[in-house]
């Protein structure tokens, strides 16, 4: 993978792991068409996904802070209860991650059916999510592994993590600014957990990864700044409603997939 196709792939990543449209599906996609497919590619999407997770981190940083200082209190507060819905929500894709890790990269391979089918999917549910009506519940502790079995789910490529996680919470009924909040936040440590592991692989067998470090470097600094611009956007988004464009966008990118496969 040269440093340009790094770059391309960096932006590709850090604008669709905020909008409800795939960046694993889109990755996979840009990875075909540039003919970029190696065994690197998972490891290349552990440090894009890092990126992505250390913007959300800046975007969200107040939030992040305030949730620090109050777990300090060692109280049964607000901040407290969010984050143990966050460790709750974690339970499913802990599950997948360590039953099922090799299983996973096997998908990794440039299957275009299979991304453009799961595609369609998340198109289907991010239509769904937009005509349901409004909510205004917090997010609960049984909405929260519901929607952590939804962010299970997105381990697929072309099923949208932001998309499945926002259009579940917002099916549950739990409100606009709340369901991106949590999915957003619900994210961090799992990918933190993940980058760390990989590249702690990398740093042992760097042999068995032919992608150097350059390409790394600069896939990361790009999915990190287009992934902030995208996440501050993604908000604004769902906040206003506008789901559905992206679930036509899911459908045509999804069907155009299908039909290359």
């Amino acid at each position: 993978m040269s440093w340009i196709e790094a770059l391309i792939l960096g932006i590709i990543q850090g604008l669709t792991e905020f909008l409800p449209v795939s960046s694993s599906g889109h990755l996979e996609i840009g990875s075909v068409l540039l003919d970029a497919q190696s065994s690197d590619n998972l490891l290349f999407a552990v440090i894009v996904h890092l990126a992505t997770a250390l913007a959300t981190m800046v975007v969200f940083k107040k939030d992040i802070l305030n949730l620090l200082k109050d777990l300090l209190k060692i109280q049964w507060n607000e901040s407290t209860q969010f984050v143990a819905k966050i460790l709750v929500s974690m339970i499913p894709v802990f599950i997948v991650a360590v039953f099922f890790k090799d299983q996973i990269e096997e998908l990794f391979v440039g299957n275009l059916m299979l991304v453009g089918s799961m595609l369609l999917i998340t198109g289907g549910l991010l239509l769904f999510a937009h005509y349901k009506k409004d909510g205004s519940k917090p997010v609960g502790f049984i909405s929260a592994i519901i929607i952590g079995i939804a962010q299970a789910f997105a381990v697929l490529p072309g099923i949208s993590r932001s998309g499945s996680t926002i259009a579940t919470a917002l099916i549950l009924g739990v409100e606009r600014s709340k369901a991106a909040r949590f999915s957003f936040l619900m994210v961090l440590i799992p990918i933190l957990g993940a980058s760390l592991l990989e590249m702690m692989d990398y740093a042992e067998n760097p042999s068995l990864h032919t992608i150097d470090a350059v390409s790394l470097i600069v896939g990361f600094l790009a999915a990190f700044v287009s992934g902030y611009i995208a996440c501050k956007w993604m908000i604004k988004i769902v906040k206003k409603g506008k789901l559905t464009y992206f679930a036509i966008y899911c459908f045509i990118v999804g069907a155009i997939a299908i039909i290359s496969a």
